[in-house]
């Protein structure tokens, strides 16, 4: 496939999101990407949530790109098979609980054994060792340990975030870490292991402004200030819901003659920034009260036509239809392989040089096993005796 990681053979031994989503994003960046799957049913994600054909449309959206390989781990003739497909890939990626890998034989010192320059990537939850690394990690799991649902719950009780962001943003953290290596490499330094936990870069990802009262420690020294999350409010309007943030100087008469209150111009609780931040939760209220006066997309009118950030809450399901997101043309809609119909976005980046597409569909399980098996030179025979075996193919 067309892009900058044309060239690159990544190979993902992965199940949920954060390890394949990894994967996927090489794939979108042009490399090579072959998913190994157990042959009991692949990957747990495949049935999750709507689905067409067995598939689920989450496990279709982190898998595109790749081709399907199926072997048994832990079969010594399923090993073999994923060891001589490593010898000549750049990446692996893998996401079993810490131990597993080295009881499989596939550890980093295994896989370095046969390709000396191989960048191995191990995602973990909680990390290589500590009091949780023998517990499960999901993503709602690490947004409670992070904070991240104290956060969004305010002053009430703690509130999950209903998207698997934690999972997403350690995707992208794997994918810029395996970029990073492969560019070292490539000047030098030869293979290395990137050891990456969901718990370390949820904290990563939420400390700058999640943990930005927590973050000066000298308190004597610190002068208080209002916190971020505070600002973040959705009001309701008469028809619909609004989010706006008007704080600076050169908003805030804007906001005023918007929402036609210019009294609040002369009011002393609101003269200046400062006084604005000491009597925010007054302000608050009133603007709750003449948002909910007027419709929305008049009000959204007036609030752009004074230059104050705004924007009305697209449904979900009319996403698609933002005039904004259809003049980036971001998201397509096209035939896939017995998925039918699909829609899902381009890879957001746009390269100049080396631009990237879509490729391959998100592979039916098993659909490439002997196809990849013969480009590591096995013959018809040799394949049909790795299936008879059990080493490969998928079981009940």
């Amino acid at each position: 496939m067309p892009g900058p990681l044309e060239g690159f053979t990544v190979v993902e031994a992965c199940q949920m999101v954060a390890g394949p989503m990894a994967a996927m994003l090489c794939a979108d960046l042009g490399a090579e990407v072959v998913k190994v799957e157990q042959p009991k049913g692949g990957d747990r994600m495949r049935l999750l949530g709507h689905r067409v054909g067995g598939v689920g449309a989450l496990w279709a959206g982190v898998n595109r790109g790749k081709r399907s390989l199926v072997v048994d781990l832990q079969r010594p003739g399923g090993v073999a098979v994923l060891r001589d497909l490593v010898a000549t890939s750049d990446v692996f990626i893998q996401n079993f609980r810490p131990g597993v890998a080295a009881r499989l034989g596939i550890d980093e010192d295994a896989l370095r054994s046969v390709n000396s320059h191989l960048v191995y990537v191990s995602v973990s939850g909680f990390g290589e060792s500590g009091p949780y690394i023998d517990q499960k990690s999901y993503d709602y799991v690490i947004q409670m340990l992070s904070g991240m649902a104290a956060l969004q719950g305010g002053d009430g009780p703690p509130q999950l975030i209903r998207n698997i962001v934690i999972d997403k943003v350690t995707a992208m953290t794997a994918t810029q870490s395996i970029l990073a290596a492969l560019l070292a490499r490539e000047r030098g330094s030869g293979g290395q292991h990137i050891r990456l936990s969901m718990i370390d870069t949820a904290l990563a990802f939420l400390w700058p402004d999640g943990m930005m009262q927590h973050a000066l420690l000298d308190t004597d020294r610190v002068t208080p200030g209002p916190h971020m999350a505070d600002d973040y409010v959705v009001r309701p309007t008469s028809d619909s819901f609004l989010a706006m943030i008007a704080t600076s100087n050169s908003q805030w008469p804007g906001l005023c003659a918007a929402l036609d209150r210019p009294e609040w111009l002369t009011d002393p609780r609101f003269a200046t920034l400062a006084d604005r931040e000491a009597n925010a939760e007054v302000l608050s209220d009133l603007i709750t009260v003449e948002v909910a006066r007027h419709d929305g997309r008049t009000l959204v009118e007036a609030l752009h036509s004074h230059d104050v950030p705004c924007a009305l809450s697209n449904p979900v399901h009319e996403v698609h239809l933002d005039p904004q997101v259809r003049h980036n043309d971001i998201l397509v809609e096209h035939e896939r392989p017995w998925l039918g119909t699909v829609r899902e976005p381009k890879p957001p980046a746009r390269f100049s040089v080396t631009p990237t597409s879509l490729g391959r569909h998100a592979p039916k399980l098993d659909e490439h096993t002997d196809e990849i098996l013969a480009e590591l030179g096995r013959t018809p025979d040799d394949i049909a005796a790795l299936r008879a075996a059990g080493d490969i193919g998928p079981r009940r």
